[in-house]
């Protein structure tokens, strides 16, 4: 039999595996839910003329979301991006700084560090969880960095390795445990991107809670959305009132008076976007519940699909299973886009996983570590549709 035939064989197979879930008719990957109070909310909002970005939705979402995720404050922003830009800001990070990033991440992760000056790290993933991999990272610190006055110096570079950013891939979370004890072995400060990770947690906590700030998204594809949006979470006082200032244009309150005390950023979310989030947070255990019931019906229809893996939770964490992934064995990453071809043909929207970041123009000269397992992984994932409404 030809490689095509069993390409298409198995390509025939995702399709079919994907249809016994989802039904016949044409399914995009991820699209929102609106079943709530979002028209509601949006009208009273409208009614009230505070769509911009004072409003009483927007301290609502704000303290919402803080409860939910367990932070003790959350600042809403305009997009996952801007919320990452001010994060690693505030986290101290300086232009011509490093910053240790996973080439396996969507772009605005390293849009973000090239944002404040600086230059992105790249570093591989761990097979386990798509994220950050401790153990490789820890024994490529130790062979090519340097502690200097506390700092974390890049030997090659001469540059300061200021922080690194674990990022929860699909909402699965990473080893957070050991990315923090490399985190404080190595003097660096630790910002999570969990964009696509609300609703996801290890052991027993909330991901974006564990560094000095985790930041959250909630562009229209993600689990809650409110159109376009992000937020950054921290315990710390002090970062959360210098991120409301820096990202409401360092605006000095008064009366009438337009005074700027540092240069800031025009960044807060607009009311009317966070009526949407109150509306959506409102139903987000039940699209959680929903998405991992979701899970179970992909996990019983690919179990007899050989060659493929669906995608868990690590152990010991509970995942939002934002994006439901496949992962084809090893040996067979020639597979991959005939089966993106075949389920795309039949109405399946399915992806592969993002270019890896150090493969992109902007990027190609940037530090990395081997990233023979993010390379793998690359060529292996595959997304498939994924929304809650599914079920």
């Amino acid at each position: 039999m030809s490689m095509e035939s069993v390409q298409s064989v198995l390509g025939n197979r995702v399709v079919a595996a994907i249809r016994s879930v989802t039904g016949p008719e044409p399914v995009p990957l991820h699209e929102p839910q609106f079943r709530g109070n979002e028209w509601v909310y949006l009208k009273e909002c409208l009614d009230s003329t505070f769509v911009s970005s004072v409003g009483r939705f927007v301290d609502r979402f704000e303290a919402e979301l803080a409860d939910y995720t367990g932070a003790r404050y959350a600042v809403a922003v305009v997009n996952g991006t801007a919320a990452l830009h001010i994060a690693l800001k505030l986290a101290g990070v300086l232009a011509d700084d490093e910053v240790l990033i996973p080439a396996l991440t969507f772009v605005a992760t390293a849009n973000a560090v090239t944002y404040c000056g600086a230059i992105p790290h790249f570093v591989d993933s761990a097979a386990s969880t798509m994220g950050p991999d401790a153990v490789k990272l820890r024994d490529y610190l130790v062979e090519c960095t340097e502690q200097r006055a506390g700092q974390c110096v890049n030997r090659a570079s001469g540059r300061v390795i200021r922080a690194l950013v674990p990022m929860h891939v699909f909402g699965h979370p990473v080893d957070i445990d050991g990315l923090l004890a490399v985190a404080r072995d190595f003097n660096l400060a630790v910002v999570e991107d969990a964009a696509e990770s609300l609703g996801s947690f290890y052991h027993g906590q909330h991901t974006g809670t564990f560094g000095q700030m985790g930041t959250l998204s909630f562009n229209g594809n993600k689990t809650i959305t409110t159109g376009g949006g992000g937020a950054i979470l921290t315990s710390n006082t002090e970062l959360a009132r210098h991120a409301k200032h820096l990202t409401t244009t360092a605006k000095l309150p008064h009366a009438w008076e337009y005074r700027h005390d540092e240069v800031g950023y025009n960044y807060r979310m607009p009311n009317l976007n966070a009526a949407l989030g109150c509306a959506q947070i409102e139903q987000l255990s039940a699209m959680l519940a929903a998405k991992r019931e979701l899970y179970e019906c992909y996990r019983e229809a690919f179990a007899h699909v050989e060659g493929i893996k669906l995608i868990s939770e690590p152990e010991e964490c509970l995942s939002n299973y934002w994006l439901q992934a496949l992962l084809l064995d090893i040996g067979l990453e020639d597979e991959r886009d005939a089966i993106l071809h075949a389920t795309n043909e039949a109405g399946l929207m399915t992806r592969p996983v993002w270019i890896l970041l150090h493969e992109l123009a902007s990027f190609t000269s940037c530090p990395r570590m081997d990233l023979s397992e993010a390379q793998s992984l690359a060529q292996r994932l595959i997304n498939i549709p994924s929304s809650a409404g599914l079920i």
